[in-house]
């Protein structure tokens, strides 16, 4: 585990730096927008919640096409290219705040940044993910997944204390600058790939010397100046195609993208509506805002490097998934009922199911197929995410505004959080639908569809 660690360790640092610079921004957001958009800057109102929702449906609907296209070429032409373009636009939407943050200052700042996160919002995520899936070994990848959400959780640690004691146009220019740095880091010190033939990493020792006669010899035979001038059909997949190429060869997947699907709906919804639920319910300010994602980072952050670890090697992946959705779910139900302060407090003793659902489902994806394939899982991945991430919103946005408004049907601030929690719950339901596979059955599939789709390439 050290020496997998130590290969990684240049990517988990980009993943610290790219996430530590989008999580400083959290604390202070919502402060921000009320201040440039609304009358009171003390209370949320419709407009900055509708605002947001539509920052966040743009930007879903750009990445739902763009992930599993970045995905994709990240296979045919590395992860350390594609990773370039979103890192460097990255640094310049809170540039813009750091220097002033007036309203016109915040409009522009809003139009760039939606923009820009069509490409930039979860691309180092996702890159990472496929990244880690590569140069991990089977049985390892499971932990490293683990590792890499532990590393964010961190830096969600790292940047809510920032948030906390810095000045607000501090913060925006740290953000900045770490975007910054992790781009020159990248560009410096990142390797492609850490092993000079990554399909045989990718099963049981017991397996290697097969797999390396019928994939890796004829990996590298396809790479002979003799083949050059023969006619290889090659093909940049859309995102539509390379969903249903992936979903037509796994029912797992099919199960696996169902429950991403829901997972990130409710989160998104939380997102959308939590914040501002905090501030209209209660009055939360940035110290409070901080200070709740302080004490959730820390907790999240113990469970992915510690709990998560344990709990995968005795209940196996699919139970820990089940068990997250599980207490997610709670979670919500007991944030919508929320009658004073220091409930959202309490409630941060089941912040590790959310922290283990995603790392989960990625392990869980990733074995269904082979390492040169990990980029376009991850992006497929990314792109249900996306595609949740436009409807969240559509669906939350309105009714959190509705509900937080005086023009409620009747008095229930939390129905919004309410309505989360069912879908958690649906998402649960279908995780316990997931079977185990072992991972002889796996690499035995994984052998045929690469023996079946270099037999397609040389008929063609």
């Amino acid at each position: 585990m050290y020496e997998m660690l130590g290969g990684l360790k240049h990517m988990l640092t980009i993943a610290f730096l790219s996430s530590f610079a989008e999580l400083l921004l959290n604390p202070v957001i919502i402060d921000v927008t009320v201040a440039a958009v609304c009358s009171d800057p003390n209370h949320s109102c419709s407009f900055a919640v509708y605002l947001t929702g539509v920052k966040q449906v743009t930007v879903g609907l750009g990445t739902m096409v763009m992930m599993p296209v970045i995905g994709n070429l990240a296979d045919r032409y590395g992860i350390k290219t594609l990773l370039t373009l979103p890192m460097c636009l990255s640094i310049l939407p809170p540039a813009i705040l750091g220097y002033r943050r007036t309203t016109n200052f915040f409009y522009a700042f809003y139009i760039i940044k939606t923009l820009f996160d069509i490409i930039c919002q979860g691309a180092v995520d996702c890159l990472s993910q496929a990244y880690v899936a590569k140069n991990a070994h089977t049985r390892k990848r499971i932990s490293m997944f683990g590792v890499l959400a532990g590393v964010k959780s961190i830096s969600g640690i790292c940047a809510t204390l920032a948030a906390r004691v810095l000045p607000v146009a501090s913060i925006f220019q740290v953000s900045a600058i770490s975007s910054f740095v992790a781009v020159v880091h990248m560009l410096v010190f990142l390797k492609e790939r850490l092993h000079d033939n990554d399909d045989s990493d990718s099963y049981d020792d017991d397996d290697r010397s097969d797999q390396e006669i019928n994939d890796g010899n004829d990996l590298r035979m396809l790479e002979e100046p003799i083949l050059r001038d023969a006619q290889i059909k090659t093909h940049i997949f859309t995102s539509v195609e390379d969903m249903v190429s992936l979903i037509n060869n796994s029912t797992i997947l099919v199960q696996a993208l169902v429950v991403t699907f829901f997972a990130t709906f409710s989160l998104r919804g939380m997102n959308s509506a939590f914040m501002y639920f905090l501030k209209a319910r209660f009055g939360f300010n940035k110290n409070d805002f901080a200070e709740l994602m302080l004490l959730s980072s820390i907790i999240g952050s113990i469970s992915q490097l510690f709990i998560f670890p344990i709990l995968v090697s005795a209940i196996g992946e699919r139970r820990v998934l089940s068990t997250g959705l599980l207490m997610e779910s709670f979670s919500a139900a007991c944030l919508s009922l929320a009658w004073s302060p220091w409930v959202p407090y309490a409630t941060t003793v089941l912040v590790p199911g959310v922290m283990f659902v995603m790392p989960s489902v990625c392990g869980i994806t990733s074995r269904q197929v082979g390492s040169a394939e990990q980029g376009k899982v991850q992006g497929c991945i990314s792109g249900v995410k996306s595609f949740a991430e436009v409807v969240a919103p559509l669906l939350y946005s309105p009714l959190t505004a509705l509900f937080l408004s005086n023009d409620a049907p009747f008095y229930f601030p939390g129905f919004s959080l309410l309505c989360i929690s069912l879908s958690w719950m649906i998402g649960f339901l279908q995780s316990i639908l997931i079977k185990d596979v072992p991972t002889s059955t796996l690499n035995n599939e994984i052998r045929n569809n690469s023996n079946q789709g270099r037999a397609s390439l040389s008929l063609d």
